[in-house]
């Protein structure tokens, strides 16, 4: 199921062209995944004290039209597939239904040490 978040264009996201920053449709989508997670009852802080975080492995990006000043812009989440251990997430950034940016995510778990670990059951069976 697509998850949905509404986020608004700010000054402060924009650049001197007026048009939203490269780098903040990256913090668009983590907006997206973080709500994603907070609404499938994941929660993050719990995890953290179990020794898991989740950390981004892969983005594929594509910036396709511009987001300007005020825009309302829509951040689209769906889990495309899940492993052991990682979850490949696809996400939009929409202006109504114009597709202004498109990325492939894959996230990843790790422990305290740094290193990858197993996705946690419970989110493996959230998802499937």
């Amino acid at each position: 199921m697509t998850h949905k978040l509404t986020i608004r264009v700010y000054y402060e996201d924009t650049d001197m062209a007026g048009i939203v920053y490269y780098a903040n449709y990256l913090r668009y989508i983590e907006r997206g995944r973080s709500e994603w997670v907070r609404d499938n009852g994941m929660d993050q802080n719990a995890m953290k004290e179990e020794g898991v975080v989740f950390a981004v492995r892969r983005v594929e990006a594509d910036y396709l039209l511009p987001a300007k000043l005020d825009d309302e812009l829509v951040v689209e989440t769906d889990v495309m597939s899940v492993t052991a251990a990682r979850m490949v997430m696809e996400q939009h950034v929409k202006r109504n239904e114009e597709v202004l940016f498109h990325a492939i995510v894959t996230v990843v778990c790790i422990g305290e040490n740094g290193l990858p670990t197993r996705l946690p059951a419970k989110v493996r069976q959230m998802v499937h």
